[in-house]
């Protein structure tokens, strides 16, 4: 589906959408934990959806309700093959979880899931006894296992997917001897390996890392069943906010000011473009200002580089943003997509794998597409608002993804669009 969106002002109040990524966490830890246990306000989309499918077929029982219950501790060898859909963080703890699994796990997925490298996870699963075998370090992937995970060092990179650290970290605490996770570069994307800490506190189990976080262990031990709650998510409300700092002023509850999440970094980063930004609690208001462009290191929140970029683009003066080099491995080479669009609106931006050097101005209208991508369609959307004439979005509701909510609440604040 299409939409076309017009040149809005907003205002209104929303409440920000649950974490997808923590959503993620707490499903799984909640299957390896031994009973019952309840996660509320849980993000129902459809990369947690993919997460939820994937263990039903492993025999985890789930029920839905306003709250979510979810029987833990119970896995079986799966009847079928497991398609992850276009979820790469369903890919990655699938995986570890599978190496518990007595039988072969075959996981598969969407096309741009093909793309996303799991040879550094895998050969740190080797080293720690699980069987697997891929295309090529790529999806499909085959994990053979015994019921049981060995122990040992687990070695591999930590500039590639901090999503392999924190699935190795989710399955440790169930090995037969301890595991040691010891990365060979710097971790980036740090702040989502300590929510998979936090997560890993909730259900009793209490990881350790050293303070440059090259090495991390989990005790031995059983999960405990909990309840948790979902916090909203930081991810999706840089949408919002970034709309209100644009043209308007949005208000938006349900937000941690402490929490791990990485993208909690676009307060500080719209702080420093000039936004009027205010905060009491969990509720943030922005308002309309003259943002000024910024130099960013985008290390530790790359999901935040499309949104930024729709800001710089309609701020004076020139950005560079830096920290892309993972961006071409996520649903979509984003720092392509993004070039390809911005220039389409008239916007001048210079790029190479790591770097992005962005002329602000002021985005015409124009056709663009977001190559599928959530994150792509949503902060061209933003953009928008403020490009002269209208804007054409294709395939739109690829935003389903993560943020099933984002037309009805991009409608509700006073963001003008239409079904093309």
């Amino acid at each position: 589906m299409n939409v076309i969106v017009s040149r809005s002002e907003v205002d209104g109040t929303l409440t920000a959408p649950s974490s997808k990524s923590m959503t993620h966490r707490v499903l799984v830890l909640s299957a390896l934990a031994n009973g019952k246990s309840t996660i509320v306000n849980p993000l129902t989309a459809d990369d947690t959806e993919a997460t939820a499918s994937m263990l039903n077929k492993l025999g985890i029982v789930l029920i839905r309700s306003e709250k979510w219950t979810v029987e833990g501790g119970e896995f079986k060898a799966p009847a079928v093959d497991l398609h992850c859909g276009e979820s790469g963080t369903t890919l990655r703890f699938m995986a570890a979880v599978c190496a518990l699994i007595d039988g072969e796990c075959h996981l598969t997925g969407g096309k741009s899931l093909y793309a996303r490298p799991m040879g550094p996870l895998l050969d740190a699963l080797t080293q720690i006894g699980v069987k697997s075998t891929s295309r090529c370090g790529l999806p499909p992937v085959t994990i053979t296992g015994n019921g049981r995970i060995r122990g040992g060092e687990a070695r591999l990179p930590g500039d590639i997917s901090s999503q392999f650290v924190s699935t190795l970290l989710a399955v440790a605490p169930l090995a037969d001897a301890p595991v040691e996770i010891s990365l060979t570069t710097q971790l980036e994307s740090r702040p989502y390996v300590a929510m998979t800490m936090d997560a890993m506190r909730a259900f009793g189990v209490e990881a350790r890392a050293t303070p440059d976080m090259r090495r991390l262990t989990a005790p031995l031990g059983p999960y405990k069943a909990s309840t948790v709650e979902v916090e909203g998510d930081w991810s999706s409300a840089a949408y919002v906010l970034a709309a209100g700092a644009l043209t308007g002023s949005v208000t938006l509850r349900g937000l941690n000011q402490a929490s791990s999440q990485a993208d909690r970094a676009i307060i500080e980063i719209l702080s420093r473009m000039g936004a009027d930004v205010s905060t009491n609690g969990g509720t943030i208001k922005i308002s309309k200002s003259l943002l000024r462009g910024i130099s960013t290191d985008l290390s530790d929140c790359p999901d935040l580089f499309p949104v930024v970029s729709a800001l710089c683009a309609a701020a004076k003066g020139e950005s560079t943003l830096t920290g892309l080099g993972r961006l071409r491995f996520k649903e979509s080479n984003r720092v392509a997509a993004m070039a390809e669009g911005l220039t389409r609106m008239g916007i001048k931006m210079k790029c190479n794998s790591d770097f992005a050097r962005i002329t602000g101005g002021t985005p015409k209208g124009a056709e663009v597409d977001p190559w599928r991508d959530h994150r792509i369609a949503m902060s061209l959307a933003v953009l928008a608002l403020v490009a002269e004439g209208e804007t054409k979005i294709s395939d739109a509701w690829c935003v389903s993804k993560s943020y099933p909510g984002f037309w009805g609440d991009f409608a509700a604040i006073g963001g003008r669009f239409e079904k093309a």
